[in-house]
């Protein structure tokens, strides 16, 4: 009969990611051109809120324009808060739960430009989410003791290759390879 032990360890139960796409606009006097949109300082962290997992985030965009007729230039900076709300399977299920949020791609604008007055942005992030908890490992034991090897004294020698020896040293061996 087959005896059963139980293990308790830590694994990954739920994974998942997911690509988010975020349109922002920010007002700003006479805008001519977009000059460039760059996305920096990005941090966040995953809670568990019921069956869902909330991440909360924030990361700084600066946006370099040119306005008045394109005559002068500037930099707009600023910082943008999300709540991204995802829903996994095996959430309400874990006990012991950690969550573990990744950004496998961060946040890059994707797409600005000017509407009636105004830098319209687009910005793109992916964002990997595993759900690690406990659970239990069932395991087949047995009671049965594996076979010990015998070990024998035996008192045949075993001839070491490394005792070699050499039959003639040539004390010019320097000056016979540089003749060569």
């Amino acid at each position: 009969m087959a005896n059963y032990k139980e293990i308790v360890t830590k694994a990954v139960v739920s994974k998942g990611k997911k690509k988010f796409t975020t349109v922002d606009h920010v007002t700003v006097e006479n805008p001519s051109t977009i000059l460039g949109c760059w996305v920096i300082n990005h941090h966040f962290n995953g809670t568990k809120r019921g069956d869902t997992i909330v991440i909360d985030g924030s990361y700084d965009v600066n946006i370099w324009y040119s306005h008045d007729h394109d005559t002068k230039t500037d930099v707009l900076k600023k910082t943008n808060s999300y709540q991204e709300i995802i829903h996994m399977k095996n959430v309400d299920d874990v006990e012991g739960e950690e969550i573990l949020v990744r950004s496998l791609r961060q946040p890059n604008c994707v797409k600005a430009e000017i509407v009636d007055g105004e830098i319209v942005y687009t910005i793109e992030k992916e964002l990997g989410i595993e759900l690690v908890g406990d659970v239990k490992v069932k395991i087949e034991t047995s009671e049965e003791e594996d076979p010990w090897d015998e070990i024998s004294e035996d008192t045949t020698k075993v001839e070491d290759s490394s005792s070699h020896t050499i039959d003639e040293v040539s004390e010019n061996y320097i000056d016979d390879k540089q003749t060569i």
